[in-house]
């Protein structure tokens, strides 16, 4: 899964008065001058571009648009082929085939520019099973160093045919392991939840409702409503969310969640290089647990819009967050498809939580941090309520404090 926010879009058709080749060339041309954040498009006048390029540019148009592109000095910002658009749209919509992993650009913290960072390891996924979490580093893919490689060749890479071998060399703190891994159809069922009874004298045993929520594609928000009413019927009194290893996804379906939690308030601003030029907000009409006590617990691995969702709930005083800061991807990207079927992924903004906070490269900042043991599913989670001596219960239940 890439870490990304989508929006899928249809770009306006060029005159038909010019070749195939500069149509599809100026469209998007087009495209990223009407929606890159931005408008200085890296310090250069981009009509001049258009018109130095359409000169002297040989029109081999897939090229053409790459280099210019390439001009922005902008990562999130790509060309898409035909069968990569295809594959992007997939990965938000419900299965992927490839290894399990959300992989992004190093940041300063993690100590060298060398090899791509592990975001998150989806549980389960063959990546997973092989040991690879969260803060590895991809060193090299099929014997392809990833020194120099962008992370969406790299996901292109990482995917192919179901029962296909991939082989990684991954740096796990000093130590640099060579794995030989299997390709699997990667179902994202985005939710996973369960009742957890904690307990306690006579009938006043609290009762909490864990919600897992691992990626955000087109079936997220609607299974996390269902989630909240199965737990509901079940007479929670309290929710805990996990965004932990959740790279992100379609940033609407943030948004909708946010909702589901929300009475009212600011879920996001949207700011571009003139300042902020729209706001996400919620009056409550979609919100369906905004009373219960609500803890949400992120990691370096909560990255895109599971920290837009985490700002949202921080900031309005909605829930408690626990763990460590999180990814910071700050940027908002939305797909366009061209006419050749193509695509561009484009940088269209960044964004700012409610108390006008930009996270990127720094993260959402968590209100209490947690002990390295916490469990990481549903299983252990419950069975660590369970016990009095777990870390579940420090400090006499405050996770569930309000």
């Amino acid at each position: 899964m890439l870490v990304t926010s989508t929006t899928i879009a249809l770009s306006e058709t060029p005159s038909l008065a010019l070749s195939e080749e500069n149509r599809l060339f100026l469209e998007a041309w087009r495209t990223i001058d009407r929606a890159y954040v931005d408008k200085t498009f890296n310090g250069q006048s981009w009509f001049r571009y258009r018109e130095n390029a359409l000169r002297n540019e040989p029109m081999n148009t897939h090229l053409a648009i790459r280099k210019m592109l390439a001009t922005l000095d902008d990562p999130f910002t790509r060309f898409l082929e035909p069968e990569k658009f295809n594959s992007l749209r997939s990965g938000t919509q419900g299965a992927l085939t490839g290894v399990g992993l959300s992989i992004g650009y190093p940041t300063a913290s993690d100590g060298s520019s060398a090899g791509l960072v592990v975001i998150s390891s989806m549980p389960g996924g063959p990546a997973n099973r092989a040991g690879i979490l969260s803060g590895d580093v991809i060193l090299a893919i099929d014997d392809t160093s990833t020194e120099s490689m962008g992370i969406y060749d790299a996901a292109e890479r990482l995917q192919g045919p179901e029962g296909s071998p991939v082989e990684l060399t991954v740096r796990s703190g000093a130590e640099i392991r060579h794995l030989a891994l299997t390709r699997e159809k990667v179902s994202l069922n985005p939710v996973k939840s369960r009742l957890c009874v904690v307990p306690g004298p006579g009938k006043s045993s609290p009762r909490i409702g864990y919600i897992k929520l691992t990626s955000f594609n087109q079936n997220a928000s609607g299974a996390v409503r269902e989630a909240i009413d199965t737990l509901r019927s079940n007479s929670v009194n309290a929710f805990v969310l996990d965004l932990r290893d959740n790279s992100g996804g379609l940033f609407p379906e943030g948004i909708e969640i946010a909702k589901i939690w929300l009475d009212k308030g600011v879920i996001v601003y949207i700011c571009d290089s003139r300042g902020v030029r729209d706001i996400y907000d919620t009056d409550g009409t979609d919100a369906l647990a905004a009373s219960e006590p609500l803890a949400v617990l992120v990691n370096k691995g909560t990255a895109s819009a599971s920290e837009i969702l985490a700002g949202a709930l921080k900031d309005n005083k909605r829930a408690v967050l626990f763990g460590e800061p999180t990814y910071g991807k700050g940027k908002i990207q939305s797909v366009f498809q061209l006419s050749d079927g193509s695509g561009l992924a484009v940088t269209v903004a960044r964004y700012e939580t409610p108390a006008h906070t930009d996270i990127d490269k720094v993260g959402v900042i968590p209100d209490h941090p947690l002990p390295k043991t916490f469990p990481k599913d549903e299983d252990g989670f419950c069975g660590c309520l369970q016990d009095s001596a777990s870390t579940c219960n420090m400090n006499g239940g405050q996770l569930f404090a309000r």
